[in-house]
């Protein structure tokens, strides 16, 4: 909860920079309220995000993503905020060559991944059908239900309508964020994916990291 809340409070930093601390105006910043309010992070401490950012003594982040091999042939992608290049680099080098792995040059694993729009709403009261009729037209290209919620996959270039349409129609979503998704996964033993997690739990781990996509099965 401490690291989805240092994310969210991240992410709420960057929007207010980008957009300014006004949400009606902000689509980042109401869809990273959004998604705060969906893992329970206090008012208070969005307010204060909010706050902090709009102060001129408040560091920017530099978002990148890193790409690279780890053990046993697996693609990892790690979404990064930084305000020191220097040590986000140096530390994916050492989590991955440490691992067997190595980071490699941007751009490399586009063909492995396709960018989504992934929308979560709450199951109870709403028609599956119904909302994929109502749907299709803003951007939905799989609507399903999956432990009492409902997903919504997008293409990359119909989030922002998919989530305006959402909003408009007064639907209760609990996240909405843009995911790197596997296009084939890589079969592992049960060996091989226990150096894959050991790996993915300490780049996660850094404070630096937002979010980390594997192809793993």
């Amino acid at each position: 909860m401490s690291k989805a809340f240092s994310r969210l409070g991240k992410e709420i930093v960057m929007a207010v920079k980008e957009g300014g601390p006004n949400p009606e105006g902000n689509a980042r910043l109401r869809t990273a309220i959004q998604n705060a309010k969906g893992v329970n992070m206090p008012k208070d401490r969005v307010e204060a995000a909010i706050k902090r950012a709009s102060s001129k003594e408040e560091n920017n982040y530099d978002e990148v993503v890193y790409e690279g091999y780890g053990p046993h042939g697996i693609a990892i992608l790690v979404e990064t905020a930084t305000d020191n290049l220097n040590r986000t680099i140096a530390n994916m080098r050492v989590y991955f060559s440490r691992a067997g792995g190595a980071v490699g040059k941007t751009g490399s694993l586009d063909f492995i991944f396709t960018r989504k729009g992934i929308f979560r709403l709450p199951a109870e009261g709403l028609n599956l059908e119904e909302l994929e009729l109502e749907l299709i037209d803003f951007g939905a290209e799989d609507i399903y239900e999956h432990e009492g919620e409902i997903i919504i996959e997008t293409a990359f270039a119909d989030f922002g309508p998919m989530q305006k349409a959402l909003e408009e129609k007064g639907l209760p979503v609990t996240s909405a964020e843009l995911q790197r998704i596997p296009n084939t996964r890589t079969e592992l033993t049960d060996e091989q994916a226990e150096d894959i997690e050991n790996l993915i739990e300490k780049i996660e781990e850094d404070d630096d990291v937002q979010a980390v996509y594997h192809n793993m099965a």
